[in-house]
C-alpha cells in the first residue's frame, strides 16, 4: 500500500560527490524519513508560501553557483548557513547542468538571466517589489534545486535570512515563497534616556535585526554628549573611527544606518554658523560611510528662542513660528544631502509636538512649510500608547501632511512607569492594515539590549507583514531563536517572559497584562482548593507542586541555554530574582500539601516562603543600567499576592508560634 508521502526525495550522498534520489516509501523504509513534507513556519510571516511536491535533505555536500553582481555579505552568510546546517563541501559552478544529480543552491537579482531560467525551472516568478524576494525550492529528476531570487540586493539578503529558517530543518520540502516588505522603513531607534548601549551592543543588534529582515537602525543615544549637548563639536577620532565600524556592520547587514543629532536645546535656527556646524557634522559621518541622517527636536522647550536673531527673523516665540523655523532648518538641510548625495535617503525628524494628531498651530506651520520630502515621526496617540488603530494613523498623516514613522516606544523602560521591570510581552494591539497609513515603524527598545529582542521581533515582524502578523507565534519564535532551538530553554525562557509581560504606559492602567499564563495557573489552584472536592483540591497542589518547579529552575535553564549570554547578563537581577520566588512559590505548594494532609509542617513551609517572598522582593535593578533604578518586579499583583494569600486557602494547626490558623 503506497503511503501519503511517495513522493519524497531524499538527496544521498556516495564518496563525497553529491547526488539526490527519490525514494519511493513503504512501511519498512526506514523512519529517518518515511515523514510527510510539512509546510515550515517562516517569520516575519510570508506574503505567500505554496508547498510544492517532495521534500530533500542537504546532506553533507551543495553545488552553490552565485550569479554575477552578488553582494558578497549575501554569498558570506549563505555558506555560513550551510556551514550551520552539517553541509562540510561547498562545491562551486558557473551554470546549472542539464541534469541535477545533487541539491543545488542559486542565488543572484533577478536581472541574472541564469536567476530568470532557475525560477522558471520551478514554475516561480520573481516577486516584483521592492526588497521583495522569490524562494523556489524543488525537486528535479534525481537532484533538488534551490534558488533564492531577490528583486534587488536587500531582497535576496532577505531571501537568505530566510534560507536560514528552511535550513534548520532536517528535510526541506518543496514550495515557492514569494515575499516582501508591507513597510518600507521597519527596525529600532536607539533613542532612551539613561546608559547607552556599547559598541559591542549596537554590532550584536544589527546582527540581530538583519535576521528578522528589518533595515534600518537610527543612531540616537541621548547620552551621547557629541549627538545633543556638545552638537557642535567634532567627533574625537576615536569615537568616529567607532562608529565608522559600527555603519561598515550595519551595511553588511543590510541595514541603513541613520545618525541622529539633537540640537534643539541650543540651536539658533535662522544663525548660518549653526547650520553650518550640522553640515560639517553630517560630512563627518558621511566620511565614514554614513548617508541617512536624522534631526531630533523631541524633548525641548520651543516656546522660547535660544537666540535673539530668531526672534528678529521669526518674530515672538510661540508654537506656530517654532514649526516654521524648524522647518526653515530642516529643509536647508534635506537640499544640502540631496545635492551632495542624491541618492540618500530622505532626511528624517522627530517633531517637538511628537504624540497625538490633534491639530495644532505647531503641526500646521509644519504641514504647510516642510519639505514634503522630509520624515516625519510620530509616537503615536501618546508617548506610550495603549494601541493604534488606522484611524489614528490617518489622524497623524492629515495633521503632518503625510504618511508619518512611528516611534513606538515599546519596550523602552527608560520612565517611571517601568521601574524594575523587563518589557517582555508580545507585540500587540496595532492594527492589521496599518502598512497603508504608515511610512514605518522603529521601536525604541530597552537600555538592555538582548531582552528587547523579544519585543522588537515582534515590531519588525509586524511591519514586514502586518496583515498576516501573529503576535503569539512570533513570541514563541523570539524566543527560540533566543535559545538556540533548545527546546528546554524555549519553555524556561516563555516562563521567565510571562513574569515580565506587563506593559504600562504613561497612565496608570497598563496596555498588557502581567502574567496571564501563571495567573491562570493559580487561579486554578484557587479555584480547585474553594471548591471543596478532595481528589481535585490534591491533584491541583500537585500540579502547583510541578509547576512551581519548573518556574524556580527556569533561571538555570536560561543561564545555560541561551544562544547569547549577554541576555543572561542583562536580565541578571530578574533572574536572580525569579529563583527567590520560585523558591518561595515551592515551598507555598509545600505548605498547601501539608496543610491538605493536615500535617504541623504547613506553618514553618509558609513562614519561610514569607522570608524569600521578602527577600526577593527586596532585590534591585542594576545600578547606573536605566534611567531609574528601583526594585525588581516578577510577575507582581500576581505571584506575590497569592504566596501572601496562600496560608488563608487551607486552615492549619499552628506550631511552634509558627502560624496561628486560616484567619490570622
Amino acid at each position: 500500500m503506497k503511503m501519503l508521502f511517495t513522493c519524497l526525495t531524499v538527496v544521498l550522498f556516495s564518496s563525497g560527490a553529491a547526488f539526490a534520489q527519490t525514494v519511493q516509501h513503504s512501511p519498512q523504509t526506514s523512519q529517518a524519513f518515511a515523514q510527510p513534507a510539512t509546510l515550515p513556519a517562516i517569520f516575519p510571516t510570508p506574503v505567500s508560501i505554496e508547498p510544492g511536491k517532495g521534500a530533500f535533505s542537504l546532506g553533507k555536500s551543495v553545488i552553490l553557483i552565485t550569479a554575477p553582481g552578488t553582494d558578497t555579505s549575501t554569498t558570506t552568510l549563505v555558506r555560513s548557513i550551510l556551514a550551520a546546517a552539517g553541509v562540510e563541501n561547498v562545491i562551486t559552478a558557473k551554470q546549472l547542468p542539464q541534469v541535477l544529480d545533487g541539491p543545488y543552491i542559486l542565488l543572484g537579482t533577478g536581472d541574472a538571466a541564469i536567476v530568470r531560467s532557475a525560477l522558471a525551472k520551478s514554475g516561480a516568478v520573481l516577486d516584483s517589489n521592492a526588497e521583495g524576494y522569490t524562494i523556489a525550492c524543488s525537486v528535479i529528476g534525481n537532484g533538488a534545486l534551490i534558488t533564492l531570487a531577490g528583486h534587488d540586493a536587500d531582497g535576496l539578503f532577505h531571501a537568505a535570512q530566510t534560507f536560514r529558517q528552511l535550513a534548520q530543518r532536517a528535510i526541506i520540502p518543496a514550495l515557492v515563497i514569494k515575499d516582501h516588505p508591507s513597510m518600507p522603513i521597519r527596525g529600532t531607534i536607539e533613542g532612551f534616556y539613561g546608559k547607552p548601549w556599547s559598541m559591542a551592543d549596537r554590532a550584536k543588534h544589527l546582527d540581530f535585526l538583519a535576521t528578522i529582515k528589518a533595515n534600518t537602525y537610527v543612531y540616537s543615544p541621548k547620552d551621547d554628549p557629541y549627538a545633543r549637548d556638545r552638537w557642535r563639536d567634532a567627533y574625537p577620532a576615536a569615537t568616529l573611527a567607532e562608529l565608522g565600524k559600527l555603519a561598515a556592520n550595519a551595511s553588511r547587514n543590510h541595514i541603513n544606518f541613520v545618525y541622529a543629532i539633537s540640537p534643539g536645546p541650543t540651536v539658533c535656527f535662522s544663525d548660518t554658523s549653526d547650520l553650518q556646524a550640522l553640515v560639517r557634522k553630517f560630512n563627518a559621518l558621511r566620511s565614514i560611510g554614513v548617508h541617512s541622517f536624522y534631526v531630533a527636536l523631541d524633548d525641548i522647550e520651543y516656546t522660547k528662542w535660544n537666540c535673539d536673531l530668531d526672534k528678529v527673523t521669526f518674530g515672538p516665540s510661540g508654537a506656530e513660528a517654532a514649526g516654521i523655523a524648524q522647518a526653515k532648518l530642516l529643509n536647508a538641510l534635506q537640499a544640502g544631502i540631496r545635492k551632495v548625495d542624491p541618492n540618500a535617503p530622505n532626511l528624517i525628524m522627530v517633531p517637538t509636538e511628537y504624540y497625538d494628531a490633534k491639530e495644532t498651530p505647531y503641526k500646521a506651520a509644519l504641514r504647510k512649510n516642510l519639505d514634503s520630502q522630509v520624515v516625519v515621526q510620530w509616537t503615536g496617540t501618546d508617548v506610550v500608547p495603549p494601541a493604534i488603530s488606522v484611524n489614528d494613523a490617518k489622524a497623524a498623516m492629515k495633521a503632518f501632511g503625510r504618511k508619518t514613522l512611528l516611534w513606538d516606544n515599546y519596550p523602552v523602560n527608560d520612565y517611571g512607569e517601568s521601574v524594575g521591570r523587563l518589557l517582555l510581552a508580545p507585540y500587540v494591539k496595532r492594527e492589521a492594515g496599518l502598512s497603508a497609513e504608515l511610512a514605518g515603524i522603529l521601536s525604541n527598545p530597552m537600555n538592555q539590549e538582548a531582552p528587547s529582542r523579544v519585543a522588537v521581533t515582534g515590531v519588525v515582524a509586524f511591519s514586514w507583514n502586518d496583515k498576516g502578523y501573529d503576535a503569539e507565534r512570533t513570541w514563541i519564535f523570539a524566543a527560540r531563536e533566543l535559545a538556540g532551538g533548545d527546546e528546554q530553554t524555549i519553555a524556561a525562557l516563555l516562563t521567565f517572559f510571562d513574569t515580565q509581560h506587563l506593559a504600562p504606559t504613561f497612565g496608570s492602567q497598563p496596555w498588557q497584562v502581567q502574567a496571564p499564563k501563571l495567573k491562570a495557573m493559580l487561579d486554578g489552584v484557587r479555584d480547585a482548593i474553594a471548591n471543596g472536592d478532595g481528589l481535585r483540591r490534591h491533584q491541583a497542589i500537585a500540579e502547583l507542586t510541578q509547576g512551581a518547579a519548573a518556574f524556580a529552575s527556569a533561571p538555570d535553564i536560561i543561564r545555560a541555554g541561551v544562544a547569547d549570554t549577554s541576555f543572561a547578563q542583562d536580565a541578571r537581577p530578574w533572574l536572580d530574582a525569579m529563583q527567590l520566588w520560585g523558591r518561595a512559590l515551592q515551598l507555598t505548594a509545600a505548605g498547601l500539601d501539608a496543610a491538605d494532609r493536615g500535617s504541623n509542617a504547613a506553618g514553618r513551609y509558609f513562614a519561610n516562603a514569607k522570608k524569600l517572598a521578602a527577600e526577593a522582593a527586596a532585590m534591585q535593578t542594576i545600578p547606573g543600567a536605566t534611567r531609574f533604578g528601583g526594585a525588581i518586579k516578577i510577575a507582581d499583583s500576581v505571584l506575590d499576592e497569592f504566596v501572601a494569600s496562600a496560608p488563608k486557602l487551607i486552615a492549619f494547626n499552628a506550631v511552634e508560634g509558627v502560624g496561628a490558623g486560616a484567619g490570622k
